[in-house]
């Protein structure tokens, strides 16, 4: 059990500590701050000064969603001027949203505290109390639209959406490519000399297999003359000695 208790834990720590785990804490403390502001706001406008349930829910709605937008940049880690259309515009959408959420709430717990017939301090807790409920109903809807939408890591997006081989990391912009240099022709008498040593047996041209035969020729000429020339070396002396010598003389009987 105890085992099982760590794992849990270390699982749990483990998911606090990605990207979303760390915007989500932080998005904890945003909301809490804008929910202590939006409730004190709303005890003022109800307890102090007796509005009615639409201006006091939009009142307490405006202070929180204002320290909830400028603590949001902080959690986002957006900083610098905001960009209008991309955060500013859209985070008032989403408020707009919420506010009608709230405001509704907030007539709800008009009516039922009236119809509970109560009064005071009672009347003005029971009104927090619903209103404390409609903002953490509407908590996470805030996050993920903060988070996957308004807040959303453009550089990551666009990476995601680079599906092809050739995409170019962001930050980096593409190199020119240089054309390929034209392969000069090579010399016809450099040609000649190469192509016999490059050439092998199987891949050799018409010119170099004449060249070879002409060669193959030439060395069997070179070797039938020889062989004659030796013939005749051989034979000369025989018939030097048959022409030249002179008829040995009879013995004296």
């Amino acid at each position: 059990m105890a085992h099982a208790h760590n794992r849990l834990i270390a699982g749990l720590w483990s998911r606090l500590r990605t990207t979303v785990g760390i915007r989500f804490t932080r998005f904890v403390g945003v909301a809490l701050v804008s929910l202590a502001t939006s409730e004190i706001a709303l005890t003022l406008c109800n307890g102090v000064f007796h509005m009615t349930s639409t201006p006091a829910a939009i009142i307490a709605w405006f202070c929180g969603a204002v320290v909830s937008y400028v603590l949001s940049r902080w959690a986002w880690e957006r900083r610098g001027k905001p960009d209008v259309l991309r955060e500013t515009v859209p985070f008032w959408v989403i408020s707009a949203l919420v506010v009608v959420i709230l405001t509704l709430a907030t007539k709800f717990a008009y009516h039922a505290a009236a119809w509970l017939g109560l009064e005071g301090i009672r009347h003005v807790l029971f009104v927090d109390l619903v209103y404390l409920v409609a903002n953490l109903g509407t908590f996470l809807m805030r996050f993920v639209l903060f988070h996957y939408v308004l807040f959303a890591d453009r550089a990551t997006a666009a990476r995601a959406a680079a599906t092809g081989p050739d995409a170019m990391p962001p930050g980096r912009t593409p190199q020119p490519v240089e054309p390929a240099h034209p392969v000069e022709p090579a010399h016809p008498v450099e040609a000649a000399h190469t192509a016999p040593r490059t050439a092998g047996p199987r891949t050799a041209g018409p010119r170099t297999a004449a060249v070879e035969s002409a060669a193959a020729v030439e060395s069997a000429a070179a070797a039938g003359n020889g062989k004659a020339a030796a013939r005749r070396d051989h034979a000369q002396p025989a018939s030097t000695v048959t022409r030249g010598a002179a008829p040995s003389p009879t013995p004296a009987e």
